[in-house]
């Protein structure tokens, strides 16, 4: 299933200048609503890349700017490993639910919302992408 709601991120060819990490192309949009204000009135048009590196200082960077992780509305759920941006739903607290079998429910209610375009991804969510795919991810490491 994807996401209906917004453009899936996809890794760019930019390396982040400080993790060399490559990033993964953001919208505008996604930085106008991530980066603190004032800071974010200072965003200038251009193609801007997202480190998903959470030991990275750098959130969001171009070929000419680069802005630090702190300044992301969503650093500190980013720094303790969100799982869903958007409803609020951890790694940890999603691991716990497969171990107790409450997984299935989790996923049904965010895939439902996300049909129903009752999701924030590209706002919510600092990589600006669908969280869908990441369930799938943790599912898979949980059954090995």
């Amino acid at each position: 299933m994807s996401c209906s709601c917004c453009h899936t991120s996809k890794a760019t060819s930019k390396l982040c200048p400080q993790c060399q990490q490559k990033g993964m192309a953001v919208s505008q949009q996604t930085m106008l609503h991530q980066v603190q204000f004032p800071d974010n009135q200072s965003i200038t048009q251009g193609e801007y890349a997202f480190c998903a590196n959470r030991d990275c200082e750098v959130g969001y960077f171009s070929a000419s700017s680069m802005i630090p992780q702190a300044l992301l509305r969503a650093f500190q759920s980013y720094q303790h490993a969100m799982l869903c941006h958007c409803f609020d739903i951890s790694e940890s607290d999603y691991r716990a639910a497969l171990a107790d079998g409450r997984a299935g429910a989790i996923k049904s209610f965010v895939v439902k919302q996300t049909k129903h375009k009752l999701c924030a991804c590209e706002v919510r969510n600092p990589s600006g992408h669908c969280c869908l795919a990441d369930f799938k991810r943790m599912e898979k490491a949980y059954d090995c």
